[in-house]
């Protein structure tokens, strides 16, 4: 398999065997993580990680991959960088280019990573942007792999507002590797009309069902894993959590709904989650409307079946194995 200096901003740009490679890469090299093996198929290169927008896994994940890989990573913040402020996309990516040996980006629509990808003279990587979140999704699907066997005919239900990142990249996926995967939300939520449509036509190649069901109780029944993200997207003012509560809250991922999916189902979340009071918004969304948490129960994020933080950690392997599949 060649992926060499193959830029990563969708899954749509994959097949089904590229993505079951850069997998197994990843499992081989969280292998080698875990036993102390070098594994320095990078030395000497560089990256560029531009955030215009904040994280914590994503720049761990990305900082540690490079270095564990031999590489040097430059973190550029949202201060950090001109670009499309003083400095156009297309010119930052032609300056970029010419120190460092891949580029990330993380921030606002897909146009701009593929902007950078297509001015770029090395690779191009989707750390997140409002269409997709591709590194996410290869970490979501490594830890499915761990916990419930291979991936094709295993049912994944997305609740909550599947409108943007992690709706639509989840569905991709799933439709990529034969997976069945239901968007359960109000219908408002759930995702385009012509993002369904090309999923659809992946889906029929690869034996996976695509469905989109309002009714929790139906769209749960026999889950493999029940997975949400927080209501209210990064970017999106606060004015929008009264309409999010008032809307998602029957989507809310609570014990019942995992008893209703079954003993197997796994609960999976891409962090951060509003499961308690510990955090400033959380405290903050008590205050105003008198809810102990949000998209999940504490009962069920601090249950058996979650495995957010094999998922969490599991960033980190799979960004490095698409690091070292296309520039080792």
């Amino acid at each position: 398999m060649n992926l060499k200096n193959k830029d990563f901003l969708k899954l749509l740009d994959f097949s089904t065997e590229e993505i079951n490679y850069l997998l197994d890469l990843s499992a081989e090299l969280k292998e080698k993580k875990k036993s102390g093996t070098p594994h320095r198929m990078c030395e000497g290169k560089s990256i560029a990680l531009i955030f215009e927008k904040t994280s914590t896994r994503t720049r761990c994940a990305f900082e540690v991959a490079a270095s564990d890989l031999g590489m040097h990573p430059t973190y550029l913040d949202p201060s950090g960088s001109q670009i499309g402020k003083k400095e156009s996309i297309a010119d930052t990516a032609r300056v970029l280019s010419r120190m460092y040996d891949a580029i990330e980006y993380r921030g606002f629509g897909q146009e701009i990573v593929e902007d950078l990808a297509k001015y770029s003279d090395v690779p191009v990587y989707n750390g997140l942007t409002n269409e997709f979140h591709p590194t996410q999704i290869l970490a979501d699907f490594l830890t499915i792999k761990e916990h419930c066997g291979d991936l094709a005919g295993k049912k994944l239900v997305y609740m909550g507002d599947a409108r943007y990142n992690m709706g639509n990249s989840l569905m991709v996926g799933c439709a990529k590797m034969g997976m069945h995967f239901v968007a359960c939300a109000p219908k408002k939520y759930f995702p385009n009309d012509e993002l369904v449509k090309e999923c659809m036509a992946v889906a029929e190649k690869t034996g996976a069902v695509l469905e989109f069901i309002e009714d929790p109780i139906t769209a749960t029944k026999g889950a493999d894993v029940i997975y949400t993200d927080v209501w209210v997207s990064m970017g999106e003012p606060d004015s929008v959590w009264e309409e999010r509560i008032k809307e998602l809250s029957p989507y809310q991922v609570n014990k019942a709904l995992m008893d209703n999916a079954g003993e197997k189902c796994k609960f999976m979340h891409c962090l951060p989650a509003f499961h308690d009071l510990n955090t400033t918004i959380g405290k903050e969304i008590n205050q105003k409307f008198g809810i102990t948490c949000m998209e999940v129960t504490d009962e069920v994020f601090e249950s058996d079946a979650s495995i957010v933080f094999d998922e969490a950690e599991n960033r980190m392997h799979t960004i490095k194995a698409v690091i070292a599949a296309t520039l080792a």
